[in-house]
């Protein structure tokens, strides 16, 4: 397959603890950004929440990531995004002193605070 053309559902197919999760949001973030494209968004993700046991927080964030890319780029927003499986149950914070916090509430871009993750407003940033 030509990497270049991998959907967010093919490069969440690869995760199987955190850190991949983290270089497969990345990687599929450097390819989106060079050529982005709606339809690599289409396709829902299989949900990691079991695998990873992370509360939910992978699935929230390619959620939030995917609705991140429509709002930015003026694609329309896949349906999947709005699940509820989707949506984090108690806020997460990608910084955990009470300032910080305060920070990531006011900069957490709307498709990540609607799912109640609270991240830098450059959180899918890539130099």
């Amino acid at each position: 397959m030509n990497r270049a053309h991998e959907t967010l559902r093919q490069s969440m197919a690869n995760v199987r603890e955190q850190s991949d999760f983290g270089f497969a949001i990345k990687n599929f973030l450097d390819r989106f950004n060079i050529n982005p494209n709606a339809a690599l968004l289409l396709d829902e993700p299989d949900l990691l929440s079991t695998m990873l046991g992370d509360g939910g927080y992978a699935d929230a964030f390619a959620a939030s990531t995917a609705a991140y890319l429509c709002q930015v780029h003026g694609f329309s927003a896949p349906e999947w995004i709005n699940q509820k499986c989707r949506i984090m149950p108690r806020p997460w914070f990608a910084a955990k002193t009470p300032n910080m916090k305060a920070i990531l509430l006011q900069e957490s871009p709307a498709a990540f605070r609607v799912r109640n993750l609270f991240v830098s407003a450059n959180a899918l940033s890539r130099a």
